[in-house]
């Protein structure tokens, strides 16, 4: 039922959360929009992350803590409500709970979740990434197991998309729909 999804995927301060900030308020269009966030607070450099993306969307924003279970959270959102979840790298990181022979387990179970609850939700969702499959092959099995998840759940996210973007330097590239086989 969700009307449009959104993907936005960028590298580590590629303005990647501001473009889904901005790209959820314009879809709701003065409606009411509800952050799902799934960063854990615990240590200096991330606290303050975390306080600086509260300063930066706006105050009447519903705002949730998706701590493991994040397609709980998106089906608790009222319908009609824009969906911002920011972001799914550190839900996935703490789904995947550092065991690499968790990852089809997890693409299967709680990511296949998030999906239907993100197909079931009746308004907008917008989800941002971290793109992370771009550099080296990470040297430990947990990291290229972590690389493999996030690769694969994006790919089954933006086959579902109506818009799919890549954040560069602050620059929003679209990504075309796929060419026909």
């Amino acid at each position: 039922m969700s009307r449009t999804l959104v993907v936005v995927l960028g590298g580590t301060r590629s303005g990647k959360s501001r473009f889904g900030r901005d790209r959820a308020a314009h879809l709701a269009a003065g409606g009411p929009v509800t952050y799902i966030g799934t960063a854990l607070a615990g240590d200096p450099e991330l606290d303050d992350r975390i306080r600086r993306h509260r300063l930066d969307r706006p105050a009447d924003w519903a705002t949730i803590e998706a701590g493991v279970d994040l397609a709980a959270a998106i089906r608790s959102v009222p319908a009609g409500t824009t969906v911002l979840v920011d972001g799914l790298t550190l839900w996935a990181s703490l789904t995947l709970a550092d065991n690499p022979a968790r990852v089809d387990a997890v693409l299967d179970g709680a990511f296949a979740e998030v999906l239907a609850a993100i197909a079931d939700h009746d308004g907008p969702v917008v989800v941002v990434s971290d793109e992370i499959g771009l550099g080296l092959v990470p040297l430990d099995l947990l990291g290229r197991a972590f690389r493999d998840l996030l690769g694969i759940a994006h790919q089954r996210l933006v086959a579902r998309s109506d818009e799919a973007w890549l954040m560069v330097a602050g620059r929003a590239i679209s990504l075309p729909p796929p060419v026909p086989a």
